[in-house]
């Protein structure tokens, strides 16, 4: 018996194996909502290029997961994607995502590294909350906002470079950031916030 469940638009809406490095069949478009939520036993995935998005709480509380590549063809990651996937170190985001959703990688404590490529535009409240092991981060030319407690609680985040595309960041968005200083450009909106809330800046 298969560890999938797959639907007939070729989403896989649930996994009901035990875990451990878990390849995706080809045939699949989407991770469904909660596909793999709290699958503790698993340690790494390999999706396949058809994958197109990857929904609500798909990784929700996957303690063992460790890293993960996200193919070309994903374009979204939606709300608590791979919220509280503590052994999460590393994520490679795709050229072709669109938008990061609400807490998408919230409380990956593990987390030392993310690239948020220059396709994305939208980045939801709270998504890398709680990240405190991430030091640095680069927000892409194709963003216009940093939306409500993005990077809050993010304790050990040191640098984050903010380019002057950013015209909204919003309250609480660097909470807690106690070592941060931002780099940004002079008379920016990133420039400006930093000096409203006490934040070392330098320009860019």
């Amino acid at each position: 018996m298969s560890d999938f469940q797959i639907d007939e638009k070729g989403c896989l809406i649930r996994y009901t194996g035990s875990g451990g490095d878990v390849v995706i069949p080809d045939s699949v478009t989407g991770i469904g909502g909660s596909a793999f939520s709290e699958c503790r036993g698993l340690t790494s995935i390999t999706l396949p290029d058809s994958v197109e998005s990857i929904g609500s709480y798909a990784f929700f509380d996957c303690r063992g997961l460790t890293g993960i590549t996200l193919p070309d063809g994903v374009k979204s990651i939606r709300s608590f994607a791979f919220n509280n996937c503590l052994s999460l170190t590393s994520v490679t985001i795709s050229n072709g995502v669109k938008s990061i959703g609400w807490s998408a990688f919230a409380w990956c404590s593990g987390l030392t590294s993310i690239t948020i490529p220059d396709s994305v535009t939208s980045i939801g409240d709270d998504a890398f909350r709680g990240c405190s092991s991430l030091t640095s981060i680069t927000i892409p030319d194709s963003m216009t906002d940093i939306s409500i407690g993005t990077f809050r609680d993010c304790s050990s985040l040191t640098s984050i470079t903010i380019p002057d595309s950013v015209t909204s960041i919003g309250w609480g968005a660097f909470n807690d950031c106690e070592s941060l200083t931002i780099s940004a450009f002079a008379g920016s909106c990133a420039e400006q916030y930093a000096r409203e809330n006490n934040i070392p800046v330098v320009n860019i």
